[in-house]
């Protein structure tokens, strides 16, 4: 195998920053392919424990190359700071190790705010918006109303380009939601504070990761979020506002013709979910408080409470299938070390009807979980690194979610250290 894509088979915060971290050494290059700083991946090594936003979870290591592609939502004033936290802990970033492609547009600082006022107008209504002003930029982008990271190198053409977008923007601002103008000197502020310090980092991406394909480089490709989040087939619209799968990997780093001959996906041992959306294993109360502080499930970008439920096999056969997954990594097993019994949401129940399938946005919200209970290990596993150790419990129930999700379980992580998992 070669190229791999590291994708998450849920709503996301399945630990897929863990994984790239743990399997970045055996890559030349590590793509970030979509999505912006609206979710963080949590890792933690000999450095310290981080949570990235935007640069690749390969940056921890001094060989490999981290790349932006096309369809990352290139925030300059969050990459800036995210740049200057890790500089600051002795990671050494440099346009040798992260390149930015040219083609990828900029999240401007109205984005942001057009967000926020989005959420405040819908009020009951809302979508769970980070508020870190996603939605507008790919709104933006596909009305082909953006920056390209590449125009920062053409000065004069920018600032004409500026112009009309700025006269386009305060339109919608003032007349739909009767906000403040921006003015050109907050841009040319933004401008010098900001993308100055990363235009050395942008290239044309697409020229070096074909030459990099035809040197035999081995490309890791990371993902944003999980495939119930994706624009298309996730549970719109409380989705993301990209495409979070692994088949779109190549077009959104920018090298459609290079292949991905493996797809690992992430899952954790039980459900989370940030943002609003039906969640149809959700827990309740107490249990819920339980187990959110187990896992410490909360939000790496926002900090807010996740929401968590018993595993549900039913949406994470559909994420397996719609991702292609040849393999799963499964995360957080060892959280689930303190219950006598652990829930697992086998099949929905829907008008009296049991099915396995995983449906519509609309009907998700009439679904019911049907819960069958497994057999908990009531022992500490964290420092296991074999699956001879493992107690006859987690195995147990390791290979009832292999057999249901139709796909192997080759990684089992055991904890957030990087060598805390066990290896298939």
């Amino acid at each position: 195998m070669k190229n791999c894509a590291v994708v998450g088979i849920n709503w996301g915060d399945e630990g897929k920053g863990r994984m790239v971290d743990l399997l970045a050494k055996g890559y030349d290059i590590v793509v970030r392919y979509q999505g912006g700083g609206n979710a963080g991946h949590t890792v933690v090594n000999e450095y310290g424990k981080f949570s990235l936003h935007l640069l690749p979870s390969g940056i921890f290591n001094a060989d490999i190359v981290n790349v932006l592609g096309n369809d990352v939502a290139l925030d300059p004033e969050n990459l800036c700071n995210e740049i200057d936290d890790l500089r600051a802990k002795g990671i050494h970033i440099s346009p040798e190790n992260l390149k930015i492609s040219d083609r990828a547009s900029l999240l401007m600082p109205w984005h942001r705010l057009q967000d926020c006022l989005e959420e405040e107008r819908l009020k009951d209504r809302k979508y769970g918006s980070t508020k870190q002003g996603i939605a507008p930029f790919y709104s933006d982008k596909y009305l082909k109303k953006t920056i390209q990271a590449g125009e920062l190198a053409h000065p004069r053409k920018l600032h004409e380009h500026l112009e009309q977008l700025l006269e386009y923007k305060n339109l919608l601002l003032q007349g739909v939601y009767g906000a403040e103008p921006y003015t050109r000197e907050m841009l040319e502020q933004w401008l010098e504070t900001y993308c100055e310090k990363i235009r050395p980092y942008i290239c044309d991406v697409t020229e070096y990761l074909e030459q990099a394909d035809k040197l035999g480089k081995k490309i890791l490709f990371e993902a944003q979020l999980g495939a119930l989040r994706d624009i298309d087939l996730g549970i719109y619209p409380y989705t993301t506002s990209s495409n979070t799968l692994a088949s779109y990997a190549p077009i959104g780093a920018g090298c459609p013709f290079i292949g991905v001959d493996e797809i690992i996906g992430i899952m954790k041992a039980y459900s989370t979910c940030v943002g609003e959306g039906p969640f149809v294993s959700e827990m309740s109360d107490q249990e819920a408080e339980v187990l959110r502080e187990k896992g410490e499930e909360y939000g790496a970008k926002t900090g807010r409470p996740r929401r968590v439920g018993a595993l549900d096999l039913v949406a994470s056969r559909y994420g397996t299938r719609i991702q292609n997954a040849s393999k799963i990594a499964l995360t957080k097993l060892d959280v689930l070390s303190y219950l006598d019994k652990i829930p697992v949401c086998v099949a929905y129940e829907c008008n009296g009807t049991v099915s396995r399938h995983f449906p519509l946005t609309d009907e998700l919200a009439d679904c019911r979980p049907v819960i069958e209970y497994f057999e908990g290990w009531k022992c500490d596993i964290s420092s296991i690194r074999s699956w001879a150790d493992l107690p006859e419990q987690a195995k147990n129930y390791i290979n009832c979610i292999e057999s249901y999700i139709g796909c192997p379980i080759a990684y089992i992580s055991l904890g957030p250290q990087r060598d805390a998992y066990i290896k298939r």
